[in-house]
């Protein structure tokens, strides 16, 4: 049997790099991408054996940049097969809507969603002509459930949610499955080093503040789950030689977070979450 191939982006730390080990211990010849290629050297340690080390093959991407992703399309003609894709690069910008820049809604949307696009045409073509492939989507339960403060981040992976789906419709024929992973709060670096917050969040004179306090309270005191566990989920679909379901919600409290936006009313939902962050 021939080697499988995976590509994840964002692989320097987190889920994606979590993943990344994962697939290695699993056979898979690993692709992994990342912007800041000074990253790279997480894989190089001696912590990570050599049979492993010798199946992951570090590349630069940057999913945001055109001459990165022409670059990426050129190195993928050295590849035989492309059986996996795991779209994991994003980032989130937190602050309400009225203190975040237009251009930083737009960076948002770059990285989490026309990121994602890009990846995706450019390793379409050859899962199409082999037959078959997989594309793992990295959302996120803010894809599914609004949360006041990151309205940026939130709405990027509600678009991300509905792209999928629709991908997922159109290369079914071609024997290509598409899925979303919807992880809940996890020990990443995306809600501490990785969280992009502008200036005026900061400003103790915002109309915000108050809130704000309460907001961030309110994520600081979230069990956070560890990311090895949303890659282990990941490595088993992607060793799966098919996949039927299109949404994959993991964390704590994620599956009641999910049952509670469906049954109870929206005026009572909305009490209790202004309650908690304005107490």
């Amino acid at each position: 049997m021939m080697q499988r191939t995976i590509i994840i982006t964002g692989a320097s730390s987190g889920f994606g790099y979590h993943t990344a080990l994962k697939c290695a211990e699993k056979g898979f010849h690993v692709i992994a991408t990342m912007r800041n290629m000074s990253k790279a050297e997480v894989f190089k340690t001696d912590r990570i054996s050599s049979v492993i080390r010798e199946r992951i093959e570090v590349w630069p991407l940057d999913v945001t940049d055109d001459i990165s992703i022409e670059d990426f399309k050129q190195k993928l003609k050295q590849l035989n097969r492309v059986d996996v894709l795991v779209n994991n690069a994003g980032f989130a910008i937190g602050g309400f809507l009225e203190q975040v820049p237009i251009e930083a809604y737009r960076r948002q949307f770059e990285t989490n969603v026309i990121g994602v696009i890009s990846a995706t045409q450019a390793v379409l073509p050859m899962m199409r002509k082999q037959g078959h492939g997989k594309i793992i989507n990295v959302s996120s339960i803010s894809g599914r459930i609004g949360f006041p403060g990151l309205s940026a981040y939130v709405s990027s992976k509600h678009a991300l949610e509905g792209l999928t789906e629709s991908l997922r419709f159109e290369v079914k024929p071609f024997g290509i499955d598409v899925v979303l992973i919807e992880p809940g709060s996890y020990q990443t670096n995306i809600w501490t080093s990785g969280m992009e917050l502008p200036k005026a969040v900061h400003d103790p004179d915002s109309p915000y503040a108050y809130y704000i306090r309460g907001l961030w309270k309110a994520l600081n005191s979230e069990s956070h789950g560890a990311p090895a566990k949303v890659a282990d989920l990941m490595t088993r679909i992607a060793s799966k030689s098919q996949v039927r379901k299109l949404r994959y919600p993991i964390g704590p409290g994620v599956r009641l977070n999910l049952f509670l936006k469906k049954a109870v009313p929206w005026p009572f939902l909305e009490r209790t979450v202004l309650k908690k962050l304005l107490k």
